[in-house]
């Protein structure tokens, strides 16, 4: 898999993760608030594993 592949797919699971935990903020009937934060400090770390990637990437660019 390349860098390019790897750092789209991170941000796919940032994105659900970050979908999962608006839900479970807006829709009362589920009675999780607890779990905003899980599924929201996911997606953050998610998000951070993607720049950690762009930046790898660039430097690999770079040489």
């Amino acid at each position: 898999m390349r860098m390019n592949e790897e750092l789209w797919l991170v941000v796919a699971i940032a994105a659900v993760w970050a979908v999962l935990a608006a839900v479970y903020a807006l829709v009362p009937s589920l009675g999780m608030p607890g779990y905003v934060r899980v599924w929201g400090g996911g997606a953050v770390l998610f998000l951070g594993l993607a720049g950690v990637l762009v930046a790898v990437s660039r430097k690999v660019r770079r040489g």
